[in-house]
């Protein structure tokens, strides 16, 4: 089964642009506006993406990264010395 939609007052330059695109792909209008959504739901929105990073467990690195960017920082200070 199938649905449809409808989008009302879209404006005349964003028509044109979708007209366009959809020519030089060789496909509808509707089609080419129906992949645009399957992309876009393809991927997850900022909310799904917050709640996926949240249930993350922590990670604890060891050592932590200060003091990895400090040795560094360090040993690129002595190597510059004379």
């Amino acid at each position: 089964m199938t649905g449809m939609i409808q989008i009302r007052n879209v404006p005349d330059a964003l028509h044109r642009q979708i007209k366009a695109r959809a020519a030089l792909e060789g496909v509808s209008m509707s089609l080419y506006i129906l992949r645009q959504v399957e992309k876009a739901l393809a991927r997850p929105s900022r909310r799904e993406l917050v709640e996926a990073v949240r249930r993350q467990a922590a990670v604890r690195l060891d050592p932590p990264p200060a003091e990895v960017i400090q040795e560094e920082r360090n040993t690129r200070d002595l190597s510059r010395d004379p």
